[in-house]
């Protein structure tokens, strides 16, 4: 009988999709490795919050949900978030973050200018903006139309999340910025990189310790196996050296 401690990774969305997206990984999981894939408020069936925009509600409403025994991992804004989480919620083991630099605006990869215009449009439109997000963060996948169907198939067309919430969540797109605290983070930090994410710079992809050949900004959905088995390798040494680590999932 082993004395291993359970591996655990706690896996959270980023904007306009809620946990179901996760479910793109099922079957790809080894043995031995627990999985919790929960929604953040105001997504699915969950209550939002009710000023989304605060940080300290959310730490308080996810405090159960981010163990510190766990490996969090965060994609596009989760990423972010679960980063501004690090000062509100006892550290993680490790943290990912997947599809997401300290920051997301970048004068070569998503500009404050081009945000400030989504942010406008989504004011104006929010279900059809919304969908337009979802076929442009698919953009850098090897195959867009497959992918969105697989998108839609997991998620279908409602966009899992009330409106204020996902506003507030494009504001802390805006907003938040994770320089400082990253820059000594209190765990083990992983950065994972589609290498051909249209929504990151490329000097972000290329900063990343693992980088996922043909994928995009959602590699859940176009290279299940291959980001299952990177996380697998996370959450069974967080800790150690992430060259030695990445090495093993560029074949």
């Amino acid at each position: 009988m082993s004395d291993s401690p359970t591996r655990k990774l706690v896996l959270l969305s980023g904007w306009g999709c809620d946990a179901r997206l996760w479910r793109a990984l099922d079957g790809h999981w080894p043995d031995g490795l627990e999985v919790a894939t929960p929604d953040w408020p105001g997504y699915g069936e969950r209550e939002a919050l009710g000023d989304p925009a605060s940080l300290d509600a959310l730490a308080e409403a996810m405090a159960s949900e981010l163990p510190s025994d766990a490996v969090w991992v965060g994609w596009s804004l989760g990423g972010l978030l679960a980063g501004a989480l690090l000062d509100r919620l006892p550290a993680p083991r490790a943290l990912v973050l997947l599809g997401m630099g300290e920051r997301f605006p970048h004068p070569e990869g998503v500009s404050r200018a081009a945000l400030a215009q989504f942010r406008q449009a989504f004011r104006r439109d929010p279900t059809g903006t919304h969908a337009h997000f979802l076929r442009w963060q698919l953009g850098g996948e090897p195959s867009p139309r497959v992918a969105h169907r697989r998108l839609r198939a997991l998620l279908g067309d409602e966009a899992g999340a009330d409106t204020a919430t996902l506003a507030a969540g494009l504001a802390q797109l805006a907003e938040l910025d994770n320089a400082e605290r990253l820059a000594s983070p209190p765990c083990p930090v992983h950065r994972l990189a589609g290498e051909a994410d249209p929504l990151l710079a490329p000097a972000v992809r290329e900063r990343a310790d693992w980088r996922l050949p043909e994928a995009g900004h959602c590699p859940l959905i176009s290279q299940p196996a291959r980001l299952a088995r990177a996380l697998a390798v996370i959450a069974a040494a967080p800790a150690r050296p992430l060259a030695d680590a990445a090495s093993e999932n560029t074949t």
